[in-house]
């Protein structure tokens, strides 16, 4: 039986019953056959190889890089003679080479491999499907459906790994706003550190020529110098302007005082 679930975390179990009558031979065999229908190829219309199964059954590629095939859920009801528990250890040494992961430091990885779950009616009737009803092949214990067809080792460890990064991304990043704020300029005028608008209105260009007339000022201290050299200025010109009127007004009264001499002269030698 094969159940398409595609919103579920499991999507896509195939499921075989038994009710402990075939050998552990016989179930070894099927799960040859799985193993082989799996693995067949075909090219799809983009010209890739892929999945034949993914012709007909839609599922994830797997979880967090992990690229199993799809698992396969044996369901043993205790009604022939043979133990479901002996059964399921004989399956599981007969099919090794279909779910052996390849183990790290701290998790398996399944690429290409079966994931085979185990459990009984018994089981499901005392846990439910959610519960821990279920035995990975490869694994002690029981765990959930979930965690028995994922990688919950895997998925510790990358969360494990995710949060090491961002300790260390916000570390890395403190370091160099310290860093930043070590560098960032002060007014030389008042002492106030610059804002970073007016850091950077502040910076040379490319050529190392300044951009700013006031690079070393903070913006209220450059407004106020702005309008001290303006008031500066229209003092100096002021002072210039006045200058140049009292220089003609001086000149003209020259003038004026030499055109009278000149008009006394002349007078007297008319008499």
């Amino acid at each position: 039986m094969v159940v398409a679930v595609p919103d579920s975390r499991v999507p896509l179990p195939f499921v075989e019953v038994d009710n402990c009558f075939e050998e552990a031979a016989v179930l070894a065999a099927k799960l040859d056959k799985y193993a082989r229908f799996f693995a067949r190829q075909i090219t799809d219309t983009d010209g890739r190889e892929i999945p034949m199964w993914r012709q007909k059954w839609t599922a994830p590629e797997g979880r967090l890089g992990d690229t199993p095939h799809p698992p396969v859920l044996l369901v043993f009801n205790q009604i022939g003679p043979r133990t479901a528990k002996a059964t399921i250890q004989q399956v599981a040494a007969r099919t090794q080479q279909h779910w052996q992961g390849k183990r790290s430091r701290q998790y398996s990885t399944y690429d290409g491999c079966i994931p085979i779950v185990a459990t009984t009616l018994e089981l499901l009737r005392e846990h439910g499907p959610a519960g821990p009803a279920f035995w990975r092949f490869g694994r002690p214990g029981l765990q959930p459906l979930d965690d028995a067809v994922g990688n919950p080792s895997r998925e510790a460890a990358d969360a494990r790994a995710r949060a090491q990064w961002q300790r260390e991304k916000a570390a890395a990043e403190a370091r160099e706003a310290a860093e930043r704020e070590a560098r960032r300029p002060k007014c030389t005028r008042c002492g106030t550190k610059f804002t970073d608008q007016r850091w950077a209105e502040s910076e040379e260009d490319a050529w190392g020529t300044p951009t700013d007339s006031h690079p070393k000022l903070c913006g209220d201290c450059k407004l106020l110098a702005l309008e001290t050299e303006r008031i500066r200025k229209a003092a100096k010109k002021e002072a210039d302007r006045k200058r140049r009127e009292a220089a003609k007004a001086a000149k003209e009264a020259a003038e004026a005082e030499a055109t009278h001499k000149a008009s006394g002269i002349l007078g007297r030698f008319r008499r």
